[in-house]
């Protein structure tokens, strides 16, 4: 498998999808981030349960995957939440982002016999080392639940990308694995919001459809072309070069929710795409 110019320049796309997303998650207006996220998955199970007659189910190797991934991402959107409840985007999204590559490559080799060469190691640490180093960029202190929320979320993206990886080996179509598994943890996911919030859910969710159907379709549309991506690369660098929507998600933040860039986050940048052009050598 090779991380060729077109995969490049897809797993870039998405990338962008995904910092778009969070950044609708983070700049939602409600005040309520567990809610935020229940309206970002009403949205993306509506756009995959469109979708689903267009593509085929996944082969049956693939559904213990879907099974799995679907109680792993139950705790990944629990921990997103909680993330932006107590951090910015531009701390806790590069956070959680940049360690999760580093996490992917030890389970990787071990689980998948995937042994980065010199140069992807090398340009895998350059990505993750410019990552972090966004999220450590502003000089004011940062809450340390915001640190250990983003650090967990990173383990638990260490996991699903593993197990979604070789999920979407095994299912015959990618996309069709993606649109299956958001459909089934969509609905276990909006089934607990509802137990557990009732009625004034189901109305926050209905009055957010938009923000929640525009950042669905996104979610979907970026996890699509990434596990499409790990079907014909390495599942460390695709992990690893996804995460360049850190970059995009840095600039969200700090145009859009005023945030704050400077110099230390534009060094950061710099690494981040010198770890990409690494990648490639």
């Amino acid at each position: 498998m090779e991380l060729t110019l077109g995969v490049t320049f897809a797993v870039l796309g998405a990338g962008m999808l995904h910092a778009g997303w969070n950044a609708l998650l983070k700049s939602a207006g409600g005040g309520d981030s567990l809610l935020d996220t229940a309206t970002v998955v009403a949205g993306s199970t509506v756009c995959s349960l469109v979708a689903l007659p267009f593509f085929p189910p996944p082969l049956a190797g693939a559904w213990p995957f879907v099974a799995a991934s679907g109680v792993i991402h139950f705790g990944y959107y629990l921990t997103l939440a909680q993330a932006y409840r107590t951090g910015d985007l531009s701390f806790a999204y590069p956070l959680m982002r940049g360690t999760a590559p580093l996490i992917v490559t030890v389970l990787g080799a071990i689980f998948l016999r995937e042994l980065p060469s010199a140069h992807v190691f090398a340009g895998i640490l350059l990505i993750s080392v410019g990552i972090i180093g966004i999220a450590f960029a502003q000089r004011e202190r940062h809450p340390p639940a915001a640190a250990w929320w983003a650090f967990a979320n990173a383990g638990i993206i260490g996991v699903y990308t593993l197990v979604d990886g070789a999920g979407a080996r095994a299912s015959g179509s990618a996309f069709g694995y993606v649109l299956y598994l958001t459909v089934i943890e969509g609905i276990v996911f909006l089934a607990w919001i509802h137990w557990r919030r009732g009625g004034a859910a189901v109305a926050y969710v209905r009055n957010q459809w938009r923000r929640g159907l525009v950042g669905g379709f996104c979610s979907v549309a970026a996890y699509g072309i990434v596990l499409w991506a790990m079907t014909r690369a390495p599942v460390a660098a695709v992990s690893a070069l996804r995460e360049t929507s850190v970059i995009f998600a840095a600039l969200i933040g700090a145009l859009w929710l005023k945030e704050g860039f400077g110099l230390a986050r534009l060094a950061g940048a710099a690494t981040v795409v010198v770890g990409v052009a690494t990648l490639k050598l």
